[in-house]
Formats: structure tokens, sequence, C-alpha cells
């Protein structure tokens, strides 16, 4: 599990290992798209900020909203929205009326999947820096300006804010955790990012030449695969860190993680997302490293068992404790493990009970 390719040279897109071509992250190319360089020729503004919907244009008119305040002009900044052949609603009915010309729309001609649809994203920008914005999401004032500067070191391949937590009408629910005191390149980044996941997608900007390097989002992982790629570019290039949150995360059960809760696939796409990541870590550390993470993740699953539990939904329980199982079976986990149980108990006998 603690097989490591070379971490490589950060700058300018190549490895110390070879140039853009080399699989310096250990895993087979044919699991990410390839994302090939913007042809010679094509007008490139340094922006190019790609909104990948689905069945979520209730939220959309926000997000391009958020984005179109911000608008320093086409020749600067690309905005496109990116749909996965919505069905229920009309995303392009949005961009018409909100867009007026302005943001570009293009729709997948079947419904490719979340990771599939992201790396098409990818693929469709011309812009020299990508912010990926999920259609449910939102920039906050400043954002653009902001992480902008950080990219005026050569080396930095991807930066990123504190992040808002937001549930479904918007409210505001919590702030991500501050990293480091002051903005600036993140210490111990490679650790950190493998630990847990510490970046929600709206709050982080990427080359494009660092996609081009490292390709697409991995293919088998239907969630986790924003994780996966984040301790890939942080296996091979130098983060900066924003301490202000300028990005907000729309958290909802029609999201992409929130449809994989009550089957407990989130549980299991995260652990399969760690065994990838574990051959991008220094052999050093990639056991203490990647036993952090499970023990963080089976936590993660008994919160979620307990909060369904609360909700009497008793197989989606049982999913998530049979996953928080398979990350670990520390002392720690079997007495949360037995917690679970003791609430599902209680809240049987009386329902009126809240569950934890």
């Amino acid at each position: 599990m603690t097989d490591c390719r070379d971490m490589g040279d950060p700058r300018s897109g190549q490895s110390a290992s070879g140039g853009p071509e080399a699989n310096s992250s250990g895993e087979p190319r044919g699991n990410r798209g390839v994302i090939a360089p913007v042809p010679d020729g094509v007008a490139r503004p340094l922006w190019s900020v790609m909104i990948p919907t689905f069945d979520c244009a209730a939220y959309l008119r926000e997000t391009l909203g958020s984005v179109l305040a911000q608008d320093p002009g086409p020749e600067v900044m690309q905005i496109e929205v990116v749909d996965d052949h919505s069905t229920r609603d009309d995303p392009r009915a949005v961009v018409d009326e909100l867009g007026r010309g302005r943001v570009e729309f293009f729709r997948q001609p079947r419904n490719t999947g979340v990771t599939t649809n992201l790396t098409t994203a990818l693929q469709r920008s011309r812009g020299h820096l990508v912010h990926l914005l999920h259609g449910d999401d939102c920039a906050r004032p400043g954002f653009y300006r902001a992480l902008e500067r950080a990219f005026m070191q050569d080396a930095v391949g991807a930066a990123f804010c504190r992040h808002i937590f937001a549930d479904a009408q918007g409210h505001w629910q919590s702030v991500s955790p501050l990293e480091q005191p002051e903005s600036g390149l993140l210490r111990d980044a490679l650790v950190r990012l493998a630990s847990e996941q510490r970046i929600m997608t709206p709050s982080i900007v990427v080359r494009r030449a660092v996609y081009e390097r490292l390709g697409g989002f991995d293919r088998r992982l239907l969630c986790s695969e924003d994780w996966e790629m984040w301790v890939r570019i942080a296996a091979q290039y130098p983060l900066w860190y924003e301490a202000e949150p300028l990005a907000i995360y729309r958290m909802h059960r029609d999201s992409n993680t929130g449809r994989h809760l009550r089957s407990a696939e989130d549980m299991s796409y995260t652990r399969e997302a760690i065994r990838i990541f574990a051959t991008y870590l220094p052999p050093a550390i990639a056991d203490t490293v990647t036993r952090r993470a499970c023990e963080t993740y089976a936590g993660s699953a008994l919160d979620t068992a307990e909060l369904l539990c609360g909700e009497g939904q008793t197989a989606a329980v049982v999913n998530q404790v049979k996953e928080a199982l398979r990350f670990s079976r520390s002392p720690r986990t079997l007495a949360r493990v037995a917690r679970v149980a003791a609430y599902w108990v209680t809240n049987r006998v009386r329902p009126e009970t809240p569950c934890g």
C-alpha cells in the first residue's frame, strides 16, 4: 500500500521523472481522461470558470450570479455550463436568461456521470486557470481576485480557500477549519490533504497545465474523485492556501455525495480513493497517513449512521456501520459502533427521542 513514485519537479508542469506524459502518480493513465493542451491559435483567457450541472437548475441562477458579479469580461474569463444531460429541469433556459450570450453552454448527448462530466469540463476549458464550480455552489465576492494573486508564484500548481457549508436553502451552517493562520503556501500539504478531505471543489483553482500533465478525474470513483485529484496534485506541486472563506459549498440530499449516503457507496468510494492515492505517498509515511485517513472516515461513516438513525433508516444505518468497520476495527471505532447500536435501540423504543 505504500509504494510511491518520484514526487517530481513542481515547476513548469514537468516532473523530475519525465515530461507531461510521465505517469508519476503510479496509477494507470487509462482510468483518467486526457486533457490535451489548448491548440495553437486559440485565444486563451486567464480564467475558465467551468460549471458542471445535472438536474440542479433551481440552484444554477445563484451560482451564475455569483460569477457574473465578478466577471472581468470574455477576454479574461471563459464562463461555461457543462450539463450532464439533465432531464428534470432546463439549465439552458437559466443560462439564456441570466447569461444573455455571455455564458457558454454545452449539453452532453447522454448522461455520463459526475466524474466524466468533470473531465469534459476540463477538456473544454481554454483558460490558464481553471475553476470547477458545481451548479449548486457559489463563489463569494473577491474569490477570483484573491486566488489569482496566488499564481504570481510560478511553482504553485493549485490554490484553495476556506469554504462555507450551506444547506439546501443557502443558509450558512459552518465554516471549514483554518488550516494555518495566514494565507500562503500550505505547509505539509501532501500529508494534510491525504489524511482528510479538506478541499471542497468550489474552493480550489488549478492551473490547466497541471491537469494536462496529471490527467482528468479518475473514472473508478463516483464519489471522492475530487479528493483523489487534490492529493494527486499535492504530490507534485506546492499548493497555496487563502485563509478567507470565499466559496460556498451547498449540502443537500440531491447532491452527488447525498445520493450515495443511504447505500454507503460514498464511503466505499472513499476507501478506493485512499487505496489509489496511497501510491502517491513517500513509503516512509504512507502507512501512517493512510491509517489516519481510514480512522477518520470510519468516524465519518458512524457520524452519518447516527444521523440516519434519527431518521429511522435501518438499512442505511447498517450500511454505514459496515463501511466504518471496513475502514477500521480499532478500539475507538468499535466503541463508537457500540454507541450507534445503543442509539438505535433507544430510537426504536422511543422514536420521539432524537438519535445521538
